[in-house]
Formats: C-alpha cells, structure tokens, sequence
C-alpha cells in the first residue's frame, strides 16, 4: 500500500513539470529543469517513508515519473489546442486563468 501511494504521489508530482517541458525549447535550460527539478524531492520522499532504494520500487517509481511527465505534455497540449486564451509553461497559472 505504501509503494502505490508513493507512486501516485511522484506520478502526481510530476505532471506540472511535464506540462512545463511542453512548452520550452528540446535540449534547452528550462528543458532539462523541468525533467531535473523533481528528482530531489523524489529522493527524500524515498528517504523519509522509509521505503529506501531497492530494486523493485525502480521500475514503478521511474514509470510514474515519466507517466507523470507525459501526461502533463498531453494536458498541455489538449490545452494548447481547446482554449481560448494563450497557454502559459505554468500548469497552476492556468488552471486559475480557466477558474476566472
């Protein structure tokens, strides 16, 4: 149970970088921080849920990061696509742009 909620944390947690990687240049700065910046924090929720560094968890850890990244890329894109306004890198920023 612990390993699916921590899944579903780093496969959540992820999604907003995702949808920032969408929308920069491929190869570019902002480009390898969006795929960069989560790994830190991935490793301390690592450490502190005491689930440590084992083999088995690097399969599901790794497939909800880069599920978290690509379904990110896909909202941007959907967004890109179906909104009226002009989409930002910011996933949150939009969200309350659609709120208004």
């Amino acid at each position: 149970m612990k390993i699916a909620t921590l899944t579903l944390i780093i496969f959540i947690f992820n999604i907003p970088f995702g949808y920032w990687r969408a929308n920069v240049k491929k190869l570019s700065v902002q480009w390898f921080l969006s795929i960069h910046i989560p790994i830190p924090f991935i490793i301390l929720i690592r450490i502190y849920s005491n689930i440590g560094f084992a083999f088995y968890t690097y399969p599901l850890f790794v497939g909800a990061f880069f599920g978290g990244q690509y379904l990110g890329k896909v909202i941007y894109n959907h967004y890109k696509v179906h909104k009226d306004y002009d989409v930002t890198s910011c996933l949150v920023m939009d969200w309350y742009r659609m709120l208004k």
